[in-house]
């Protein structure tokens, strides 16, 4: 029997695209694409698929708090994230969330159907095409205790690291407010509850914290 796919992605011409490379192999059929978190969790509890594909960057939530719900709601479906991100803190958060396995979007034609076969075993799967140093401090980070990389940013409310991601990525509080159904005033609280936890003075030094730790890629700053 086939394995059952979810496709998470808010790009329609990239979740066609994984659509045609998961048709090559017949062990997998694709049951339902989603643009954003809420669609993915309608469809994850209504189609219990056995391979969830997700996007870390979606219009309403993370997908990294997204892989954390739709875990809680069907537990027996398997996580891979497909994502343009390379950081280390992308990949080490997604796995800590419960991803089984991390894809880059743009090797996704060559290694996506090894990255299913891969987890359909039972067995992680990490992108070849991330450097060894990169590999190594994944492994070595796995080892570890489940911590964030930065202890300032473990102790923000999983909310606030929502709106961090956000607001480091240069929206305001009015775009982040229509992304999250939240006020505009219950957005800024939280901007101010932010900087007043990580002992930052504005927005500025906001984003560049966030660059430090690999929230954003230091290329955003130029």
């Amino acid at each position: 029997m086939s394995k059952k796919i979810l496709i998470v992605d808010d790009h329609p011409f990239f979740r066609e695209g994984l659509k045609t490379i998961i048709s090559r192999d017949d062990t997998f059929v694709v049951i339902g694409e989603a643009g954003n978190a809420r669609e993915a969790l309608l469809l994850a509890q209504k189609l219990k698929p056995d391979i969830t594909l997700i996007d870390i960057s979606l219009p309403d939530t993370s997908g990294i708090e997204l892989i954390k719900e739709i875990l809680r709601l069907v537990p027996k479906t398997t996580i891979i994230v497909v994502s343009m991100h390379s950081k280390i803190y992308y990949i080490k958060e997604a796995i800590q969330a419960g991803a089984r396995g991390y894809v880059i979007k743009d090797s996704a034609t060559d290694i996506l159907l090894q990255a299913l076969e891969a987890v359909s075993r039972g067995q992680y799967f990490l992108d070849s095409s991330l450097s060894e140093e990169l590999a190594g401090q994944l492994l070595h980070s796995f080892g570890q205790d489940k911590d964030i990389i930065d202890s300032k940013y473990s102790a923000l409310t999983s909310r606030q690291q929502e709106i961090i991601r956000f607001l480091a990525q240069g929206l305001t509080a009015k775009q982040i407010s229509g992304r999250l159904n939240l006020s505009p005033k219950t957005i800024e609280n939280h901007r101010h509850n932010i900087l007043h936890k990580l002992h930052l003075h504005n927005t500025v030094e906001l984003i560049q914290y966030a660059a430090r730790i690999g929230l954003i890629e230091m290329d955003f700053l130029k």
